[in-house]
């Protein structure tokens, strides 16, 4: 009986076709790379707000629209992790070499509305990190500790025109 049911599962996978556009061993050796790199990548408090500072350098929050608006890094400019794509990053970030400087959720303490936190392994750092890598970014630079949101040098705000 079991070697019908494992005949069974094998000619299912085998049916299901190939989808090029998808691609779980690339993104697997893309993450492996990108950890590595993102070891030398990870900032301080204070490196992170002289960074940001300095010309040509972005602030990338990856969050949703509605957390962003809640509350983001002043400054910051908005590409909602889903939205991540060959074109909004063209369009967003033109130059692979411009310096990225990327938070997430999971650096802030005491404001589970704008900034809910996540498990540690599926933190937006993350993934958004090894994205970036993945579409040939490589000069980001990730904000390491986790801060409370009441104690941050971190110059927060919210959108303007929320209600």
């Amino acid at each position: 009986m079991m070697h019908l049911l494992f005949a069974a599962l094998f000619a299912t996978a085998a049916a299901v076709p190939d989808n090029p556009a998808v691609d779980m061993d690339g993104y697997l050796g893309v993450a492996r790379e990108a950890a590595a790199w993102r070891q030398s990548h990870r900032v301080s408090e204070e490196e992170f707000i002289r960074m940001s500072g300095e010309p040509g350098t972005i602030v990338l929050d990856a969050r949703s629209r509605a957390k962003f608006d809640e509350l983001h890094v002043k400054g910051a400019i908005n590409l909602p992790f889903p939205d991540i794509a060959i074109q909004t990053l063209r369009d967003t970030i033109p130059d692979k070499n411009t310096r990225i400087l990327i938070y997430c959720n999971n650096n802030f303490l005491n404001a589970e509305g704008p900034f809910p936190g996540k498990a540690a392994r599926a933190a937006l750092n993350i993934s958004t990190f090894i994205a970036l890598y993945g579409y040939g970014y490589r000069n980001v630079y990730e904000l390491a500790p986790l801060l409370d949101i009441h104690a941050t040098k971190l110059d927060l705000e919210p959108s303007t025109g929320i209600r």
